[in-house]
């Protein structure tokens, strides 16, 4: 499969929707990216996406190497001193890099399990394992800030996914908890 025709079947959310920024040029003028070291990085607890070696992975390693890292991660600071990867984990396990770019967000820890759903639950190749278990992450996160009402709605509204469907990965979740 050509790189083109592997690309048009991505859907991502945008890097403004993540990042909350207009672009990246205006983020690294306002100095909010930042390189940092690999060995300052660190696993959030709450990451639920496995790393996989498959085409997208390629396609992604081909990517830096002619470009250069253009979306960087996305890190809090940890009381332990480093940094928590909440996206960006597969940039940092399998590049080769020294550093990565990041933006370090202050984040608790329901509005980062919030952005680690969001900037992975749109990979191409997904398991159904993994989404239900993301949407059940952000679901209880939007719950502990006080956004159960709507939650599903808005889930779907930012998903593209039918609320039903949301709700159905949420139960599959909830059942593979009691195992």
């Amino acid at each position: 499969m050509s790189r083109t025709k592997a690309l048009e079947n991505v859907k991502l959310t945008s890097f403004d929707d993540l990042f909350g920024g207009k672009n990246i040029e205006k983020a690294a003028e306002a100095g909010d990216v930042k390189e940092i070291p690999l060995s300052e990085l660190h696993e959030f607890h709450n990451h639920q996406f496995q790393i996989r070696s498959d085409e997208e992975l390629e396609e992604m390693i081909e990517s830096v190497r002619e470009h250069g890292v253009l979306v960087p991660g996305i890190v809090r600071k940890r009381e332990q001193g480093g940094y928590e990867i909440i996206a960006g984990h597969t940039r940092k396990h399998v590049l080769g890099l020294e550093t990565m770019p990041v933006f370090v967000k202050e984040l608790n820890d329901d509005e980062a399990s919030m952005v680690m759903v969001d900037s992975n639950i749109q990979r191409e190749n997904i398991r159904p394992s993994e989404k239900a278990k993301a949407y059940k992450i952000k679901y209880d996160a939007m719950k502990n800030q006080g956004k159960a009402g709507n939650s599903l709605k808005m889930m779907s509204e930012e998903s593209g996914e039918n609320y039903k469907s949301i709700q159905r990965y949420i139960w599959l979740a909830r059942l593979n908890d009691w195992h």
